[in-house]
């Protein structure tokens, strides 16, 4: 039997914003427009849909937003969405303007407000949208690459001063709970030592140890990535210091990473998730995960996609520890 086609998509963006989110949103309005289908915007995610801010989009609603970063749908935290009556009430909202598909652009935790409405009988399709590139199901997420340049680029500049004044410096990267910016970032930017979650033993003396090493060598300056799930970067500058006699220096580069002009890797992504995810819509294809696998972009089970873990590929960790020595 046939899946029922979608007629009417609404669309939020949820959880933390990321560059290349408006790429994803441009191509589910057109793409979903052309395919004969009515869209609705929602603006700050689940709170917006509980509210009703929800608007009517057309082709033009979404003209000149392709190189903006952030969202211009706006997102925001919602925790009546975690409770039975708020996902009762958000399927009422969609029944009551006719949206038989909701398309949730965010990561794990708005996937799981999308999973809680499939339940209830709206048709959830999510795209990976998170600079932290976690998601299981899917080899690249939209707004990595941008938050992996803008970090770049920082850790650039800090390294030149660090360089001049022979100090040693931690840069704090974002990444709560997955260490793919600093893993990145440690190797693009040859840092000394790179600190993630997943692989963080807290022997800070063999940090002090790899300084002094270092400096005994010769090494005019020392360059350690930490994420943001370790922290502590100021705390842990003041304990090094002592420990070295090396002038330490901590800087976190916070927020600056989730925004910016997208790069064209995320436009690109952002664009072919957003029109692959209207095209499984108007096909009606229910409760999946748009992901990049292979190269080539697909579509999983909503549950199966929540299911899966991702850990940190155990050759680029040893290529990190490899180069940093």
């Amino acid at each position: 039997m046939a899946e029922k086609k979608s007629k009417t998509i609404g669309i939020l963006t949820s959880g933390g914003d990321a560059p290349g989110m408006n790429a994803a949103i441009r191509a589910v309005v057109r793409k979903s427009i052309l395919d004969g289908m009515k869209v609705y915007g929602i603006q700050r995610g689940y709170t917006g849909l509980l509210n009703e801010e929800l608007f009517e989009m057309d082709k033009h609603s979404v003209s000149d937003i392709i190189q903006r970063g952030g969202t211009i749908l706006g997102t925001a935290r919602c925790e009546e969405m975690r409770t039975e009556e708020g996902q009762k009430k958000a399927v009422d909202i969609c029944n009551k303007f006719g949206i038989d598909t909701l398309v949730v652009i965010g990561g794990d935790g708005s996937y799981r407000g999308a999973l809680a409405l499939s339940r209830l009988g709206i048709n959830a399709i999510g795209i990976p949208g998170t600079i932290d590139l976690d998601i299981a199901c899917t080899d690249y997420t939209i707004g990595f690459d941008t938050a992996i340049n803008t970090a770049m680029q920082a850790i650039d500049k800090v390294r030149d001063t660090s360089s001049s004044h022979e100090r040693c410096s931690i840069i704090e990267v974002m990444g709560r709970n997955a260490g793919y910016i600093a893993l990145w970032c440690g190797i693009a930017n040859g840092a000394e030592d790179i600190l993630l979650p997943e692989k963080y033993d807290y022997d800070e003396q063999k940090i002090v140890d790899n300084i002094i090493n270092n400096r005994k060598h010769g090494k005019k300056h020392h360059i350690i990535i930490n994420a943001e799930g370790i922290g502590h970067s100021t705390s842990m500058a003041r304990r090094i210091e002592a420990a070295t006699g090396i002038e330490t220096r901590a800087t976190i580069l916070g927020y600056m990473q989730r925004g910016g002009s997208p790069t064209c890797k995320d436009r690109f992504y952002g664009s072919i998730m957003g029109a692959y995810a209207a095209d499984i819509a108007s096909a009606g294809k229910r409760d999946r995960v748009i992901a990049f696998r292979g190269g080539e972009v697909t579509d999983i089970d909503i549950e199966e996609a929540l299911a899966m873990q991702k850990s940190i590929p155990e050759y680029q960790w040893e290529v990190s520890q490899a180069l940093s020595r």
